[in-house]
């Protein structure tokens, strides 16, 4: 196996017993990766410096090598806070109307990842199998092949690709793209983001299909996989019987009083729904009096990017909507919203996910969605919750067998609830043991696996 070296914005090395306690799937799954290989992490530290040096801090944590660098207040202001997170960020997630787009934040981005090719370049040997990830980094392949590097270059977006009109409305949204052609596997998360990808590259770029399934502009050619990423599903199982998860159900279950809880987990974002969400369940409110007193939803949601503006709209309103509703309908032993601006362990969050009747997932659009696979596989398998999942989630082409909706309508919303709530014990076990068949085959290792053995059966490039 050649070595991998993996290149990200953040770095997430391994803490804990083991090396994966404190750690997400996706790290997991990385790190096992790296250890498999002997190999190397790349990226960002997080940290801030007030000249950028070029200096590598090399660290090895529980078999996995990691290597940081430092980048100056701009650099973070115009490639992450910037280009990344205000411009390309809101644009792939369909929101043209908070997209700015402004000359300094994509010098920021362009200046970063030349940054990080010159930085990285030492590091790599000759057969090592680079892996680029998401939108923070389009054009590190196209920076690596002008400093020379041969080597097989992978990249995988884990944010949804727009479709091909959309994306016309970014400035040198054709620059973008043919960063990618300096690429040899190319990863989408879904069959949607992969035809759409194909689409702009025909409509915009004159692209061509060769035999082998290769995308095909001027000299260059790529292979494009759709490739779904999952949980690490055994390790997620395992933390339902820990004793924090255990702990954690009980205390829900003591807290719920007999209600019934539905549950939502989602960074504070505006491409999660949020307000549509409480907006729906104020519908099911509205018109079943029924259940007042008898369910309530339980919403997590830790902020993030809290320094850029839309996010601080974002907050504020949630804050007024979960307001009027518990002052609309609350009473003095029951509160229909119970709204958290914290995040919780893995471990927790595994008891609270199996606690909920109801999980509803409802992102007006996102490139995966875990968080409906944490769900599934935290379900007691004789008694399990039902997944309400928006149709504009990247997992609703994997879990076909939850209740879909559309998260623009708070009418499909309550009434999902309400079908969720009445739904017979057998109708839910057939559900959740469609939904489950999938997470447990397509999980973080066989993500991993397929997309490295896509890298790896590629012929060396020609830089």
């Amino acid at each position: 196996m050649s070595r991998l070296v993996i290149v990200s914005n953040r770095v997430q090395p391994p803490i804990g017993e083991g090396g994966s306690g404190g750690q997400g799937g996706l790290a997991v799954a990385l790190s096992a990766a790296l250890r498999e290989s002997s190999g190397i992490w790349f990226g960002w530290s997080g940290e801030t410096t007030e000249q950028f040096t070029g200096h590598i801090n090399l660290q090895r944590n529980f078999g996995v090598t990691t290597a940081t660098i430092d980048l100056e207040e701009q650099d973070v202001d115009e490639y992450y806070n910037g280009y990344a997170n205000r411009t390309l960020w809101p644009l792939f997630h369909y929101r043209m109307d908070l997209a700015e787009f402004e000359s300094g934040f994509a010098e920021g981005y362009e200046r970063v990842n030349q940054r990080f090719a010159e930085t990285l370049e030492p590091l790599i040997e000759a057969d090592d199998l680079v892996w680029v990830h998401d939108y923070h980094m389009f054009p590190l392949g196209q920076y690596l092949r002008d400093r020379g590097i041969a080597n097989r270059i992978g990249f995988f977006l884990h944010i949804p690709w727009p479709p091909y009109r959309l994306l016309l409305s970014l400035p040198n949204h054709r620059q973008l793209a043919e960063t990618l052609f300096a690429y040899d596997v190319v990863g989408f998360q879904t069959r949607d983001s992969l035809d759409s990808f194909r689409d702009y590259v025909i409509q915009e770029m004159g692209g061509s299909f060769g035999e082998d399934g290769r995308i095909i502009v001027g000299d260059r050619s790529i292979i494009a996989i759709h490739c779904p990423i999952g949980i690490d599903t055994d390790n997620f199982v395992e933390a339902t019987r820990s004793t924090a998860a255990r702990h954690a159900h009980h205390r829900m279950r003591e807290s719920a009083n007999g209600r019934e809880m539905i549950i939502g987990v989602d960074r504070l974002d505006y491409s999660k729904g949020l307000q549509e969400r409480f907006l729906g369940y104020e519908r099911l409110l509205q018109q079943n009096e029924k259940i007042h007193g008898e369910v309530f939803l339980l919403q997590i949601a830790p902020p993030s990017r809290s320094d850029v503006q839309s996010y601080q709209e974002i907050r504020a309103s949630l804050d007024s909507l979960s307001g009027r509703i518990n002052g609309a309908y609350a009473d003095v032993e029951w509160v229909p919203i119970r709204y958290v601006n914290r995040g919780y362990p893995r471990d927790r969050l595994a008891g609270i996910y199996r606690a909920a009747r109801i999980g509803l997932v409802t992102p007006l659009r996102d490139g995966m969605n875990l968080v409906a696979k944490e769900y599934v596989a935290a379900q007691d398998p004789e008694d399990p919750g039902v997944l309400i999942l928006s149709r504009f989630a990247g997992a609703a082409e994997q879990l076909t067998e939850a209740l879909l909706i559309n998260p623009y309508s708070a009418e499909e919303i309550a009434d999902a609830i309400e079908q969720a709530l009445a739904m017979p014990l057998e109708e839910r076990r057939e559900r959740w043991r469609a939904c489950m068949d999938n997470v447990e085959k397509e999980d973080v290792m066989w993500w991993r696996r397929r997309f490295t053995a896509a890298l790896e059966a590629v012929t060396q490039s020609a830089a």
